[in-house]
């Protein structure tokens, strides 16, 4: 299965992306499994981590096409060559630079970079971006992604990363976004997998009940 069937297999199955910042190579184990366990698919570990690389290569083999492993925080092209030795098959990066999205679709990733503006993300659209990224959604409201989606192509998908809650997801989806970016409502550095684990499920049934 390529890395993009992958993908979209696993955000059909739950839109959410578990971003790990600050997570260690010894726990990356156990702590994917939890997030498996409660449906989350697509895992992310920011480069910014402690020896991120390690995490990434240990948890992509020990999953295999259980789920789709990958980096954040992805800010160069060597970075992306690196994750892509590491096993890792998506690139998560907070802004929309076109060398690193081209260097991931090059290298058969998936490419999900970050954008605010419609400038950025037909941007980030021509140079081969699989999906697009919301950051900070902070500083954004459903209206914004209500009037983005009129213009950005209906069958790309639109992620909200930044601030997101569980309580949160009913509204961003009904403006129009298929899916989340979780951090620190989902995994803080120092929590157990048993932690992220129940933070996950929450997370999980919200998408569900929304779904009905």
């Amino acid at each position: 299965m390529t890395a993009l069937d992958l993908f979209r297999a696993k955000l059909a199955e739950a839109p959410l992306i578990a971003i790990l910042r600050g997570v260690k190579p010894d726990e990356i184990i156990a702590i994917g499994d939890a997030l498996v366990e409660a449906g989350i698919g697509i895992i992310e570990v920011p480069l910014n981590s402690p020896e991120p690389l390690r995490s990434i290569e240990a948890l992509a083999a020990h999953l295999g096409d259980t789920a789709i492993v990958g980096a954040g925080t992805v800010l160069t092209v060597d970075q992306v060559h690196q994750v892509a030795a590491a096993g890792g098959r998506i690139i998560v990066s907070p802004s929309t630079d076109i060398e690193v999205i081209a260097a991931s679709v090059a290298a058969g990733l998936v490419s999900a970079p970050g954008y605010f503006t419609p400038s950025e993300g037909f941007a980030a659209l021509k140079a081969g971006a699989h999906t697009l990224k919301l950051f900070p959604a902070e500083a954004a409201t459903p209206a914004v992604v209500r009037a983005q989606r009129a213009v950005l192509p209906k069958d790309m998908p639109l992620l909200i990363v930044g601030g997101v809650t569980a309580g949160d997801v009913g509204k961003w989806l009904d403006a129009g976004a298929n899916g989340f970016g979780l951090g620190s409502a989902l995994y803080k550095p120092g929590q157990s997998a048993a932690q992220v684990g129940q933070q996950a499920d929450a997370f999980v049934a919200a998408v569900k009940a929304h779904r009905g």
